[in-house]
């Protein structure tokens, strides 16, 4: 049964935890995912959840205790942005090689400096290679619904890895939109309980979590779990598809708009894609064929899957919220353009980095991109393929 509600991007996640009910939340605020704890930590103190709430003294310990109560078998979760994310690195890593799924709540927000608390994803971007999956959202819709998969996906046993819900700081964790919420016991029988095989505190099967690993071991503990986000792109497609029978919503590892006859075609993620959609429809209104994939794993990421769905496109731009600082554009261009060369394709590709900081994005700066794609296909010549959208350009005196 479903029910239409309104709710800010981190209000719908937190009656998703509601919902869910886990056992342990250590968390530190943080702009802008401070309201995600706040509200747990008042579910909590009026007994609407049995999760037990610990304030920490820093982001660093925050993930500390998530990785403990998750390592003693209790399904955890935290919230954090920025640079909260970012003091937590260490042990980022920590959670992903020990194969521990518990669940992180990242309000995406701009890693300082210079000092901003507004939206892009370099938080997110710079803690890709940690072994974590990550899960992005459009909506608010969107994120409530991911929470939800979250924890089937990270806990299944071809998996067990750790999970990054993540959504734009203020686009969608403040602003207020109408959702479909599911009720409360359809939501708890989907997710089910937490029941590991291992944990610390199961007397009859001793172990040890994190062990030093020497050298003839540690490459080995690498392949695992490159092997385990493998398994995601599987298991997130078997959960997606029970979770549209409880909620009619569907979901794949990425959502193709108007992509089927598309000739010029963008590749974004997050809240951006809906003004990205915008602009497709528009441009379709004046006879211009434009499409548009928006990524929702980003890890693991689906090169094969994104390339298969591109054929037929005559050119794409991949578009950053994060600069790579590799002078040759972002951390998804990056991701896709190498897929596209390993693909043998002849498509003209050029990355854009946009929306740095806050930047805001419009419907017309998206069109100017399918522009300059429309131009490349007519004259073969792709120019820079490393490129910035909405740059307040320096004019010399």
């Amino acid at each position: 049964m479903t029910k239409r509600d309104r709710m800010s991007g981190n209000e719908a996640v937190a009656n998703a935890l509601r919902q869910i009910n886990p056992d342990v939340m250590p968390a530190f605020p943080i702009t802008p995912s401070t309201e995600v704890p706040q509200f747990m930590a008042s579910f909590a103190a009026n007994g609407l959840v049995d999760t037990e709430f610990i304030p920490v003294e820093s982001e660093h310990s925050s993930m500390s205790a998530a990785i403990g109560s998750e390592a003693a078998g209790a399904r955890t979760v935290t919230a954090t942005s920025s640079c909260g994310l970012a003091f937590m690195w260490e042990e980022l890593y920590i959670a992903a090689s020990n194969r521990l799924p518990l669940a992180l709540v990242l309000v995406n927000r701009a890693l300082s400096g210079p000092i901003n608390i507004n939206c892009d994803h370099s938080d997110s971007m710079g803690a890709r290679d940690a072994g974590w999956i990550q899960l992005y959202a459009e909506t608010n819709q969107e994120a409530y619904d991911n929470m939800i998969m979250a924890y089937r996906i990270a806990e299944h046993d071809d998996v067990r890895l750790p999970i990054m819900i993540c959504q734009d700081g203020f686009i969608t964790s403040h602003a207020v939109m109408n959702i479909e919420t599911i009720d409360d016991e359809t939501v708890k029988n989907f997710v089910g309980t937490y029941e590991p095989d291992d944990y610390l505190l199961n007397k009859k099967r001793p172990m040890a979590v994190g062990p030093y690993a020497v050298s003839g071991y540690y490459m080995e503990a690498k392949r695992q779990q490159v092997e385990a986000l493998r398994n995601v792109k599987r298991v997130a497609l078997e959960v997606a598809e029970e979770f549209e029978k409880i909620s009619g919503r569907k979901y794949g590892l990425f959502e193709e708009y108007r992509m089927d006859d598309a000739e010029y075609a963008i590749v974004i993620i997050g809240s951006a894609a809906g003004t990205a959609k915008d602009a497709v429809d528009k441009l379709r209104e004046e006879g211009v064929k434009a499409g548009l994939i928006k990524i929702r794993f980003f890890r693991p990421f689906p090169a094969k899957e994104i390339v298969e769905a591109l054929k037929g496109v005559k050119a794409v731009a991949v578009m950053d919220r994060s600069e790579g600082f590799s002078d040759n554009g972002g951390p998804m261009g990056a991701e896709l353009i190498s897929a596209l060369y390993q693909a043998k394709s002849d498509m003209y590709a050029v990355n854009y980095i946009y929306g740095l900081g806050g930047r805001d994005v419009k419907v017309e700066s998206i069109e100017e991109v399918y522009t300059a794609l429309q131009e490349i296909v007519a004259t073969g010549e792709v120019g820079e393929t490393y490129r910035y959208l909405g740059l307040r350009e320096r004019k010399d005196a």
